[in-house]
């Protein structure tokens, strides 16, 4: 019987061991290079006011677009804000803001206070949208241009690199 109970506690301790193993190797960086060049997925998302859809095609008139995935319940959002009120100046460029699973009028109160860069916005009540793109967590934007083809994708919040990158490509 003593002899059973070593065995378990060594394949207990192996297993363990196993999935520590597994864990401490495991990529768990969100490679998003394989979006790059790629067409921008088909899409059809409800207008934040709720008066009509979006869709790709809406988007073709435009130069370059930013796909900015935004919440007023995302801290980071609030850090990114600032870089999204400097490209909203840019002729160049047309930002569709995707408000993800958020609170209309929580949503409203974010722009109140810091402003709205958004040239087209949407909301994305549930999420299911957005899955469509890629995106696992906010904020994320994605960089398209004229031909629906994905440039750049930026997880997380919007950075003064980032910025001077959207800048090069978009002038």
């Amino acid at each position: 019987m003593q002899k059973i109970i070593k065995i378990i506690i060594l394949f207990i301790f192996l297993f363990v061991i196993g999935i520590f193993y597994v864990s401490l190797t495991r990529d768990t960086n969100y490679d998003t290079s394989s979006l790059i060049n790629k067409d921008t997925p088909k899409f059809e998302i409800i207008s934040f006011d709720g008066s009509n859809f979006y869709t790709r095609d809406d988007l073709k008139e435009n130069n370059y677009t930013l796909i900015n995935f935004w919440a007023s319940w995302c801290a980071p959002c609030r850090v990114e804000h600032p870089i999204l009120m400097k490209l909203s100046q840019k002729k160049n460029l047309v930002i569709l803001g995707i408000n993800f699973k958020d609170q209309n009028n929580q949503a409203r109160k974010f722009l109140s206070e810091l402003g709205n860069p958004y040239d087209l916005l949407a909301k994305d009540k549930n999420g299911k949208q957005s899955v469509r793109f890629g995106i696992y967590g906010i904020p994320e934007s994605i960089l398209i241009n004229k031909e629906l083809m994905i440039i750049e994708k930026f997880v997380g919040p919007l950075s003064l690199d980032d910025y001077e990158n959207i800048i090069k490509i978009i002038e």
